[in-house]
Order: structure tokens, then C-alpha cells, then sequence
């Protein structure tokens, strides 16, 4: 479990610069360099992801189950995660989905968090999937603060239309089943439809 933990605290760490310190961000790139900054942002990310992989699949050779999800759950949370892969590819291609979802990436985040924790109960579940969705509510708060005090940096608004929307849809869509049917099985040895 400790490694989890530890992956987590870098990979959610490092992605919550601007959420502790808004200037943050900045004053580090101007202090490092901007080209050291995203290399040791990469880094960390890259180690905290890993620690996060291996971490979990320690913890589930001897699970702790802290609750047991009701059977239904599982399809609620099936229901939850089908415009996760929409959501995160719209957050790419600008367009419709993306203007609605406003951040599109954290909306992703958090409904896949969501969608684990009702499924699962043991205790790398909550720590790794309540982490994300903890810090995916904390982010977009920040991130509306962060545009409310004028400090929030928003990328150059890009044309975008019903081809995007139809890519992220389709794609999206065709994803959430290669996941469903075949990767999720394969990654995590876990069939999400049984």
C-alpha cells in the first residue's frame, strides 16, 4: 500500500502546483527553466504513474475490503464511465461536448473515479480512485478561482465544430467498448461485464 501512496502524492503532487500556489506554476518554470520544468513535471508524473501501477497491484494480492458495493452498482458505474472516453478526447478537439463540458478532462476524471468507487470497496480502490476524484473536484474549483482573480491561463480559442463533436463521440464511444470487451481484462485482469 505504500507505494500506492506514494505515487499517488507524486503524480497528484505534481499536478497540483497550480492548485496550492496559482503563481506556482510560473514562478517554478521562470526559476528552473521552462524546458527543465517540463522535464522534471514529465518525470515526476512518468514515477508517480508507475509507483501508482505497481503500488496497486501489490495491494491487490491482499486486499482490505472496506465496504462491499451493492451488485447494481456495476451498472450504474458501467452507465457512469460511458462518456469518460468522449469526455477525454473532447478535450482535445475542440467543439460542442467541449464548450458544454467546460473542462471536459476533469469531468473525465472525475466520472471514472466515481464510477470505481462504486464498483469497488477495498482500500487501494478508495485511496487511488477517491484520490483522483478528490483532486479532480479540487482542481476544477481552483481552476474557476484561478479564471475568477484573472490568473487562470486559457489556451487560444480554436475553431471547432460537428466534425470534432462526431470524432469525439464515435471515438470516444468505440474506445469505451475496445475497454469494456478486451483492455480492461487484458491491463487490470478484471471483466467489467463479467
Amino acid at each position: 500500500m505504500l507505494w500506492l501512496v506514494v505515487g499517488l502524492v507524486l503524480f497528484l503532487g505534481v499536478h497540483s502546483v497550480s492548485i496550492v500556489s496559482p503563481q506556482g506554476r510560473d514562478a517554478l518554470a521562470r526559476r528552473l527553466g521552462e524546458g527543465a520544468w517540463k522535464g522534471l513535471y514529465t518525470l515526476v508524473s512518468f514515477a508517480g504513474l508507475a509507483l501508482i501501477v505497481w503500488g496497486y497491484g501489490l495491494a491487490r494480492e491482499a486486499p482490505v475490503l472496506l465496504y462491499t458495493p451493492p451488485a447494481g452498482f456495476r451498472h450504474l458505474a458501467a452507465l457512469l464511465l460511458l462518456p469518460v472516453f468522449v469526455l477525454l478526447l473532447a478535450a482535445y478537439l475542440p467543439g460542442r461536448i467541449q464548450r458544454a463540458a467546460k473542462h471536459p478532462m476533469l469531468l473525465s476524471v472525475k466520472l471514472w473515479a466515481l464510477a470505481h468507487l462504486l464498483a469497488n470497496g477495498t482500500l487501494a480502490d478508495v485511496l487511488l480512485f477517491g484520490g483522483f476524484l478528490a483532486w479532480a473536484v479540487a482542481d476544477r474549483i481552483s481552476v474557476k478561482r484561478r479564471a475568477a482573480a484573472g490568473l487562470q491561463r486559457s489556451a487560444p480559442a480554436l475553431p471547432g465544430g460537428a466534425a470534432s463533436d462526431a470524432i469525439a463521440l464515435v471515438g470516444g464511444l468505440a474506445l469505451y467498448a475496445v475497454f469494456v470487451f478486451w483492455a480492461h481484462a487484458w491491463l487490470f485482469g478484471v471483466r467489467p461485464m463479467g
